[in-house]
């Protein structure tokens, strides 16, 4: 798994019903984009992660554009 700054991490819920854990990655400490990263997650709360076969790693939504006529 690979990622960079800015790009954010989705794990699946373990349990039926709950919902994912999303966070944003703030720092990555591995080289090349690999882990460990620091990632502030939905709660406010900061950490550094170590992600597992349940985790995704996408990258940030882009902003819509406005195309010009």
């Amino acid at each position: 798994m690979r990622a960079n700054i800015g790009d954010h991490v989705r794990v699946q819920s373990r349990h039926v019903g709950e919902r994912p854990l999303l966070g944003e990655i703030l720092e990555v400490h591995g080289a090349d984009g690999l882990p460990p990263y620091l990632v502030r997650w939905e709660d406010g709360h900061e950490g550094t992660f170590f992600p597992g076969s349940d985790a995704v790693v996408e990258a940030p939504p882009r902003p819509a554009t406005r195309r010009v006529r």
